[in-house]
């Protein structure tokens, strides 16, 4: 028995923002002190690193969960699926609902029973809960799908990556131009036939890597240092992924008995344009093959970093024909692959 995508949808908030937009902020290094050189030198090798130009945040009503319930609307009616007949909601995510305007984070109900409400599933054997394990959870997700399902505890499963990153960032570190909200969704059940997925791998390194991500005081040494903010060690992280997801996509590549000449797209968490391209070289060069055209969509110069979304919303965007360049036809053979906070990382191969 394989699993497989039934259906898909995204939630793309239309509050864009663009690199311009930090043109006035007050950027400060980690002790403190000011940049030497202008807002637009930092912002042209920002551009030249991650490859963002825009990025969208939520419209100030909404949350995280209202995005999640935005995209699984259209999941659901993409899957051509009645609610009632979901037997789990997987909600990955990072920082639960935050309000616009605040830091608190609100996790109680958890954001997949919020979900659930929202959808009116009356269902109480519809059993709703949230993960968190960094930006690679929506796939960890689509894995513990797939594990109920062929374990016979349920037959249909919505999976959820929603993220409202920037409520939760310092305005005065230079990273915070890299993250954005949204949401993707997903309807997992068995496939009868030959598409599904294939193979999967995933793994935690929490030795020294445990920090690499983490909430931190605002580099303002005049703000409130104990309100919290996403931090991370961006080098680190970096070399950190080089070294272990090109391996884990090819030790799930190898399980899958797929020939690497017959995967057609690979899609890799949007993070770092740099970074994706780096992990995809690597990937091929273990392999000792030169990197295909065309083998990574991306999404990342218009949408930013919106961590646990960025995949489903690729996915999505890809089917519809919304990348430029980018098509995918039944039968294709994808590699998904995430890097985020644990350290995690995990992949899956895939027949569409």
């Amino acid at each position: 028995m394989k699993i497989k995508i039934t259906g898909i949808g995204s939630y793309i908030p239309e509050k864009k923002v663009s690199n311009t937009d930090f043109g006035e902020h007050v950027f400060l290094n980690e002790d403190g002190t000011a940049f030497g050189y202008p807002n637009e030198v930092v912002i042209n090798k920002f551009k030249g690193i991650t490859g963002i130009e825009h990025r969208r945040y939520a419209e100030d009503q909404h949350t995280s969960s209202d995005l999640a319930f935005f995209a699984s609307q259209k999941a659901i009616e993409n899957a051509g699926i009645d609610p009632e007949t979901i037997d789990y909601i997987i909600f990955a995510h990072n920082f639960g609902d935050v309000k616009y305007g605040t830091t608190q984070s609100d996790m109680i109900p958890s954001l997949a029973t919020r979900v659930k409400h929202k959808l009116q599933i009356r269902n109480p054997k519809c059993v709703a809960y949230d993960i968190l394990f960094g930006c690679p959870g929506w796939i960890e997700g689509v894995m513990q799908a797939n594990a109920f399902i062929k374990s016979g505890m349920a037959k249909r499963c919505l999976v959820i990556g929603a993220e409202t990153l920037s409520r939760v960032v310092d305005a005065h570190d230079r990273d915070s131009m890299i993250y954005s909200d949204g949401a993707g969704a997903s309807i997992i059940e068995a496939s009868d036939d030959e598409t599904g997925m294939l193979a999967y791998e995933s793994a935690t390194y929490a030795n020294d890597e445990a920090n690499y991500l983490f909430f931190g005081k605002s580099y303002n040494p005049d703000l409130d240092p104990d309100i919290r903010y996403i931090k991370m060690y961006g080098r680190k992280i970096y070399e950190f992924a080089l070294s272990q997801v090109p391996a884990a996509m090819k030790s799930c590549l190898d399980q899958s008995g797929i020939a690497i000449d017959d995967v057609k797209k690979i899609l890799i968490h949007q993070a770092n344009e740099k970074m994706d391209e780096a992990i995809i070289q690597r990937f091929y060069k273990l392999h000792d093959r030169p990197v295909p055209k065309d083998i990574m969509p991306m999404s990342i110069h218009e949408l930013g970093n919106s961590s646990v979304a960025t995949v489903p919303t690729l996915f999505d965007l890809l089917i519809r024909g919304e990348i430029e360049n980018q098509s995918i036809e039944k039968g294709d053979v994808l590699i998904f692959a995430s890097v985020g906070a644990g350290m995690n990382i995990n992949a899956f191969v895939y027949r569409y």
